[in-house]
């Protein structure tokens, strides 16, 4: 009976974590995200807690976590392009390490201020701009254009279940320690994610030889813009990130000041967009292949739209805090099938000598609007209340998904675009190369 149960969850032959080096990677990503789960909660509690920092400053908080992408993004993609990506991925998870652990030093010396959170928060945006730009590349190293689908239905997995579990810790964590001190956990296991990833075996070769840096850079941008699947894709999930953004500021607040929840009930609602993650993730491929990339994107736009219309309209008391953790579970569903098919599209239809300009332009095209969204998520809670910066995230996100069904560049995608075989080979080796 015991061999007959356990039967059930082994491994497929082909699945993906059969691989090793896909394995290492899958793991590093699942014990990064546990830390991830503690900055994404004691980060704002400690603004909107310890600092009491009004909507407008905790808009200025998430404003400055993007601006790097802004003004880095491009001319990153094009550096990129001409080095080896996994020491670009492992430098960037210590470098946050490093980051985050600077938080609770400050606060012991009394030196804890917003311009210091202020500072963190840029300093983790500059360091997504390029490291989180290489994991996505290195992830196309590793597992084949065929699979990325599942690839990245698998990394969302992995941060599902950090998802799951990670909030309700964090919030103990933190309920213990202080959110200041919490975040030398994520410092803790950035460290151990380093560890794994470094000496993985990946083969790329940066060529030797490559045009001046300006025409290098503009050729990505040429690139998105005369794809219209890219460019479109761009565009949509840019709104969507601008009311993800608009409704990220007031989250914490709503739930603290109108809600009433404590750091460890905040913590314990995020347990459902875990759960919401775990379950997109787990089943994702499965919708991917019965609605297509294009159609399930934008089911993923609906399903955030409406937790953030759920909020905004929520009263108080029980029904609210279950209508907020209800919020977070749509939030996770939505997102997982926006990121899965957002990123895999995207690498299928790009050669991998383009990949660092693409995915670098494509990351500075859907986080231009963030930072405004940020701005204006702050400004409506503060000027206009807390549930004004929902219902404009919820209406937009819900208004997007409405006007791209009405046009098929998106909606007609069905299946995973293929290019020819010389485009997807790796980088190829100068002579001399081993």
């Amino acid at each position: 009976m015991a061999a007959a149960w356990l039967q059930r969850f082994a491994l497929a032959p082909t699945d993906l974590l059969r691989d090793r080096i896909y394995r290492r990677l899958w793991s590093s990503i699942l014990i990064s995200s546990f830390g991830g789960q503690v900055t994404l909660l004691a980060l704002p509690l400690t603004a909107a807690v310890l600092m009491q920092a009004t909507p407008t400053q905790m808009g200025l908080l998430t404003a400055m976590e993007i601006v790097p992408f802004v003004l880095m993004s491009l001319p990153s993609g094009v550096w990129l392009d001409r080095v080896r990506k996994l020491p670009v991925y492992v430098v960037g998870e210590l470098t946050i390490a490093l980051t985050v652990a600077t938080v609770p030093v400050a606060w012991w010396l009394g030196w804890l201020s917003m311009g210091w959170l202020y500072f963190v928060a840029f300093v983790i945006g500059a360091v997504n701009t390029t490291a989180g730009t290489a994991a996505q590349i290195v992830l196309t190293q590793i597992v084949p254009r065929e699979r990325l689908v599942e690839a990245h239905a698998k990394n969302a997995l992995a941060q599902s279940a950090a998802e799951v579990t990670g909030p309700g810790a964090a919030g103990a964590l933190i309920k213990v320690t202080g959110a200041p001190v919490a975040l030398l956990a994520d410092a803790v296991l950035l460290f151990i994610s380093a560890s794994i990833l470094r000496g993985v075996a990946v083969r790329e070769y940066p060529s030797r030889t490559h045009e001046a840096f300006w025409p290098a850079m503009r050729q990505g941008l040429d690139f998105v813009r005369g794809k219209a699947l890219l460019l479109t894709m761009a565009l949509c999930v840019g709104v969507w990130q601008m009311c993800n953004q608009a409704a990220t500021v007031v989250q914490i607040l709503f739930a603290t000041r109108q809600l009433g929840l404590s750091e460890r009930g905040v913590g314990l609602s995020y347990v459902a967009l875990g759960v919401g993650t775990v379950l997109a993730s787990a089943n994702g491929y499965r919708v991917v292949r019965r609605l297509g990339p294009g159609p399930t994107l934008m089911l993923g736009f609906a399903i955030c739209g409406s937790g953030w219309l759920l909020l905004a309209i929520a009263p108080l008391g029980t029904i609210g805090i279950a209508c907020y953790a209800l919020m977070l579970f749509l939030f996770g569903v939505g997102a997982v099938f926006i990121f899965i098919n957002f990123l895999s599209l995207r690498q299928a239809v790009t050669p991998a000598p383009m990949l660092g300009r693409m995915t670098s332009t494509m990351r500075w095209l859907i986080l231009l609007p963030a930072g405004p969204g940020a701005l204006i998520g702050g400004w409506l809670g503060e000027h206009v209340g807390l549930r004004s910066a929902l219902a404009f995230a919820g209406g937009t996100a819900l208004l997007l998904t409405a006007l791209v069904w009405r046009h098929p560049v998106i909606r007609s995608v069905r299946s995973l675009p293929t290019l020819r075989a010389e485009a997807v080979t790796p980088y190829c080796a100068e002579p001399g190369d081993p």
